[in-house]
């Protein structure tokens, strides 16, 4: 097995100051504005709601539809607009119009929560989700297809400099000194969770083989990583944008956005440990608002777009990991699955995880406390 591959408590205000709506007219090219940050989490719902209730509802021959999704995805997204754009035109003649933002997946789903009008949300985690689900936002089941919900998949890597100059072969070499590590913050970042879970579970995996798994191991791994943390940035692009300018000697986070950096001409080298997670990324309408703006037709059209094998292929260009078989088929020489990859459901499945490592006292909060802040 292949350990390397070279391939070439933020709230919604947050999300404000991060917030980029683009409007993706037919001919009129690409328009980005971003809001200011206001003084307060209640100005920040105000904002996001008066800027989603401009969506115009579907009439005659354009519509608009407003995509929050999680940062990661913008660069795959860009590709994929146009493409289903196109494809919707010659199918109905109606023009599409969106406007998108991308922060990270936590942020995101609060915003939404707090009135941003998304009709679709392509976010990081399963919770993610779950939390508009309980809000109401959502109702029909949005799991209830093939794929469960999921649009891509991933694993949890590290990426290192060129040459990999701190030697860095696993987890455990992220806890040597001098060793520099930059990861998100699970507070606003899906990506971070993952993250974290990649960790965590190395730990159990590695004591289970010693004998007997065990909780204190996983912790002890995670709690020595988390005292060599350079920077927890709010998401894992900013994480990514902190690597670039050449902070940090390693990153953990999705493979894809290694391969997707590597492909862009960064000298970086992704590490893949023995033990570590896959990840799976939902998408979901978001019912009372697509209600709202009467655009129910072309949102269903937009999500099951992604399902595509045009869309799986712009995701797997961009080194995610494909939910389609047969696009998956042709692209797994991309890509190294270690022996000892799990998944959520090894570590209790994500209400137990929530609960035990991020919930008020529990595993990551208590590693918080002991390592001091970042």
């Amino acid at each position: 097995m292949k350990n390397f591959k070279s391939l070439g408590l933020i709230t919604a205000t947050l999300f404000t100051a991060s917030i980029a709506l683009t409007a993706c007219g037919s001919g009129t090219g690409t328009k980005t504005a971003s809001s200011p940050a206001p003084s307060a989490a209640a100005t920040t719902a105000a904002t996001a709601t008066a800027a989603a209730s401009t969506t115009p509802k579907a009439d005659g021959g354009k519509v608009t539809l407003t995509i929050g999704a999680y940062s990661i995805l913008k660069d795959s997204l860009d590709q994929i607009i146009p493409k289903f754009k196109e494809d919707w035109k010659k199918k109905t003649g109606q023009t599409v119009e969106f406007q998108e933002s991308y922060v990270a997946s936590g942020s995101q789903a609060t915003a939404i929560i707090q009135g941003f009008e998304a009709d679709i949300a392509p976010l990081s985690l399963e919770g993610d989700i779950q939390k508009i689900v309980e809000k109401g936002l959502i109702t029909h089941d949005w799991k209830n297809n093939k794929y469960k919900g999921f649009i891509t998949g991933s694993i949890a890597a590290i990426g290192v400099r060129e040459g990999n100059p701190k030697g860095i072969k696993d987890w455990s070499d992220l806890t040597k000194p001098g060793v520099e590590v930059l990861i998100p913050n699970p507070s606003t970042s899906g990506g971070a969770k993952w993250d974290i879970n990649a960790v965590y579970g190395a730990g159990l995996k590695t004591s289970e083989a010693a004998g007997k798994q065990d909780p204190a191991v996983a912790k002890d791994l995670l709690s020595k990583i988390y005292k060599n943390i350079k920077v927890l940035d709010k998401s894992g692009a900013d994480s990514l944008t902190t690597f670039d300018k050449g902070v940090g000697d390693a990153i953990i986070t999705y493979e894809n956005e290694l391969v997707a950096r590597i492909q862009s001409g960064k000298k970086y080298v992704e590490v893949i440990p023995q033990y570590t997670t896959s990840i799976e990324n939902p998408v979901a309408l978001i019912d009372k608002y697509v209600d709202k703006h009467g655009n129910r037709e072309v949102a269903q059209g937009f999500l099951d777009y992604l399902y595509t094998p045009d869309a799986q292929k712009v995701f797997a260009d961009k080194g995610f990991r494909s939910v389609l078989p047969e696009v998956a088929k042709q692209y797994e020489k991309n890509y190294t699955t270690p022996a000892g990859l799990f998944n959520i459901e090894y570590l209790g499945g994500w209400d137990k995880v929530n609960k035990e490592l991020y919930g008020k006292g529990a595993i990551w909060e208590t590693i918080l406390a002991e390592g001091g802040a970042k």
